[in-house]
């Protein structure tokens, strides 16, 4: 197995050699000229997007400044928002669903590192993917740690770091981030009510 296929199967591995460099020195020129955009230059953000990620959907917004390892392993559906200085440590898959939406310096790291320091030393590393569902806000500066599965429908609160999986339709919330309650239908009807009077102010 190559370097590559070793990290992406989760496997310690080094990260060197030129497959590896070659990938990650792409990653950094398309992410330079990406934070060097202007706000008058969405259409320039969108194809620099397009050509630094495995795949993008509709819709996607990334504020600059933004940071990845590789690009190519990154996968967000439509509807996606990421605000300022957003990190996504991708030496594994990152699957981001639809109508997914961070708060500023939210970071994704799929990238691990020995416990054992004479292991450690030598320069292997593993990697575990994250994967967050469809409409779910993950607010400010929170941190998501390799191997993480956030469901569908979860809020998580601002600061937290994500250790453990978390299953949908919650909030949770906290270091170690745990949840802290179900999504319900008060809440449903709570924010739709505010909805309705938004709309109707409106008209």
């Amino acid at each position: 197995m190559t370097e590559k296929e070793r990290m992406l199967a989760g496997r310690l591995y080094i990260a060197q050699g030129e497959e590896l460099a070659h990938e990650s020195r792409r990653a950094k020129r398309l992410t330079r000229q990406f934070n060097l955009t202007t706000e008058e230059e969405l259409d320039k953000r969108r194809d620099i997007l397009k050509d630094l990620l495995g795949s993008a959907g509709k819709d996607i917004y990334i504020e600059p400044p933004f940071r990845c390892d590789y690009g190519s392993h990154i996968y967000i559906g439509d509807n996606f928002y990421a605000n300022y200085d957003c990190i996504i440590i991708d030496v594994c898959n990152v699957h981001i669903g639809t109508n997914v939406f961070f708060g500023p310096r939210v970071c994704l790291y799929t990238a691990g590192h020995p416990v054992d320091p004479e292991v450690r030393n030598t320069l292997l590393e593993f990697g575990k993917p994250i994967t967050i569902g469809d409409s779910v806000w993950i607010g400010g500066n929170t941190v998501v740690n390799p191997g993480v599965t956030i469901g569908s429908q979860v809020v998580i609160g601002s600061g937290s770091v994500v250790t453990k999986d978390i299953p949908g339709g919650v909030i949770a919330v906290g270091n170690p981030c745990r949840v802290l309650r179900e999504i319900n239908d008060a809440d449903r009807a709570y924010w739709r009510q505010l909805q309705l009077e938004y709309q109707a102010e409106l008209m």
